[in-house]
């Protein structure tokens, strides 16, 4: 998963830059391009029932990525993620996912280099039983090559484009004899989000298309009717837009359009302190960057092959709204989507559950067309405080009342709310005031009799149409404490500062603000004239990142109040994201 800044998209034809032409192939001193026996001819157990693009990228929606697995580096399991089971397939069919776009990369999986480039035997067939976990499932797959786009084939100039080309044809070549004989329901895709950012590396990769479709078509089985997901550059919609060219005719595979989108990059990222997302303005974008990018390519079968609002680092009712206006936005405009999923965001693998089912419900009902009823949540980015109806919080010792609590109803009603499973009593427990439910101070008063912080209960929504259920989390709070106000950014030497916090409530950071002495922003000013939730905010993973028990500063912090030569005052932000909820901490250089 990687940002893609979207720009104003170009609906003009493709820029035109002189290509090569493609040499022969295989090559003539390879050995890989025969490894596999070459062409390969499917027996008669082995089955493949013709398939448009169209068709293909329809019955895939919505998909899954098994991200941060095949394609972690050097090898799988090596990024935090067990190998891959062939029960996790089951539970993600169960979800309501179709399809499985299986990221791979291959970069450290050759057993020899140029100009033969063999691929590891035990590795290709890694790949292969994992597709058929998939396939055997019903589940269509998409498989690709994913993160050699940046270890080995960058297209921004430098790049020695012959030794690319030569070393990805005979990549595609065996991968292609050894998938040959799958089934209609696997697809390939060449090159994830292909570094590069000029019109001679776009013009290149608009090469490497073809000489992809060459490589599987010359691996013979059923590789010549097979559906493809052909790319543009960084897989981003805007250079895709600009010098993408379609493929040169020879080959007849029915191909579809890939592109990825995490926008806006501040909200998506969480950066500057961006906890807010669902305005009309947001929304308007949204539908500018689908719609532009469908509008560009109106006769091609078009697929968002990586998208996510992650729940790690986004707010519950803002990441929501986003699933739900991402979704039914993208279905608008015929474009199917595929959730990204690193293996910390979304589906917990080990102990196979959803991190947020509501979110996942959502996601299935937005594709299906349904309104979903949403929580409500803060729109305007100039607040000072954010309201979220994906909890109900209850501070401290204060005394507990009635809470009304917005909801965005979307023509829904509630048909009932539950609390592990047991149907609160509509006049007694809650009642329904229009667009909001009142949760009673009888029925608050069990929930928060035991005044200690932290999650008391889970409170499910449901609704008398196909809308997803909403399940919020009742929460007492109070302001975290920390052993330490004072550190240095010495200590912290060259790794990351991991700092004890004792949370109480959720267990999450929302933003980090950091200022120095005399007032100035520490890290990125421009953010000065940022909304005041924002301004002076630092970003999620490039700066600071939480645990269960820490608040964690990257390096990038104790170098910057280094450079800094002041003191620098720290101050972390937790939810409810109101006034007050927040620690003050000073690094000294």
């Amino acid at each position: 998963m990687k940002p893609s800044f979207l720009f104003p998209f170009i609906a003009s034809a493709a820029t035109t830059v002189s290509a090569r032409s493609i040499p022969p192939y295989p090559l003539s001193n390879s050995t890989a391009a025969s490894s596999l026996g070459g062409p390969s001819s499917c027996n008669g157990t082995a089955s493949f029932k013709d398939i448009s693009a169209h068709d293909f990228v329809e019955a895939l929606n919505p998909g899954w990525n098994l991200g941060n697995t095949l394609d972690a580096t050097p090898d799988e399991g090596d990024w935090g993620n067990a190998p891959v089971v062939a029960e996790t397939f089951g539970y993600v069919k169960e979800a309501g996912f179709n399809s499985v776009r299986i990221p791979v990369t291959w970069a450290y999986h050759f057993k020899t280099q140029a100009r033969d480039y063999t691929v590891d035997p035990a590795w290709l067939q890694r790949v292969s039983d994992v597709i058929d976990m998939v396939t055997d499932r019903g589940l269509y797959a998409i498989v690709n090559v994913h993160h050699d786009s940046w270890i080995w084939a960058n297209l921004d100039t430098p790049a020695n484009y012959s030794s690319i080309e030569d070393k990805f044809y005979n990549l595609w070549f065996q991968i292609g004899t050894k998938l040959a004989c799958k089934s209609e329901l696997v697809a390939f895709e060449p090159l994830n989000e292909p570094a590069g950012s000029t019109a001679e590396a776009g013009a290149e990769m608009n090469r490497l298309n073809d000489i992809f479709l060459k490589a599987i078509n010359d691996a013979g089985g059923f590789n010549s009717k097979r559906v493809v997901t052909l790319v543009g550059l960084g897989e981003d919609a805007a250079k895709t837009s600009q010098w993408f060219q379609r493929p040169n005719g020879t080959y007849s595979n029915p191909w579809a359009l890939q592109y990825h989108y995490y926008s806006p990059y501040a909200f998506i990222f969480s950066a500057w302190g961006k906890t807010i997302w669902g305005s009309d303005d947001d929304k308007a974008a949204l539908e500018t960057d689908v719609g532009g990018f469908r509008r560009n390519f109106s006769d091609i079968p078009v697929l968002i092959g990586e998208w996510a609002a992650s729940t790690t680092n986004t707010e519950t009712a803002a990441r929501w709204k986003y699933f739900d206006s991402l979704v039914s936005t993208a279905k608008k405009y015929n474009t199917s989507t595929v959730l990204w999923d690193n293996g910390q965001d979304f589906f917990d693998r080990n102990a196979n559950v959803w991190r947020d089912q509501s979110a996942i419900d959502i996601f299935m009902g937005a594709a299906a067309g349904v309104a979903n009823a949403l929580a409500d949540s803060t729109t305007d980015n100039q607040t000072t405080t954010q309201s979220s109806s994906a909890y109900i919080w209850q501070k401290g010792n204060d005394t507990v009342s009635d809470q009304k609590i917005p909801f965005l109803f979307n023509g829904n009603q509630i048909s009932r709310i539950t609390k592990g499973g047991q149907a609160l009593a509509e006049g007694t427990d809650f009642s329904v005031d229009g667009s909001s439910v009142v949760f009673k101070k009888s029925f608050l008063s069990t929930i928060f009799a035991n005044r200690a912080p932290g999650i008391k209960a889970n409170l499910t929504l449901e609704f008398d149409s196909a809308a997803a259920p909403l399940t919020i989390q009742a929460v007492q709070w109070d302001v975290p404490t920390i052993g330490n106000n004072t550190i240095s950014a010495k200590a912290a030497g060259s790794g990351e500062y991991k700092i004890p916090v004792t949370y109480k409530g959720l267990k999450k950071l929302a933003a980090v603000r950091a200022l120095k002495q005399d007032g100035s922003i520490l890290i990125d000013d421009y953010t000065q004239w940022f909304g005041a939730l924002e301004k002076g905010r630092m970003t999620y993973s490039s700066q600071w990142t939480w645990d269960d028990s820490h608040v964690i500063l990257e390096n990038a912090v104790a170098q910057a109040v280094s450079s800094a030569k002041q003191p620098v005052v720290l101050t972390f932000e937790f939810y409810p994201r109101v006034p007050g909820n927040s620690l003050n901490v000073t690094m000294t250089p």
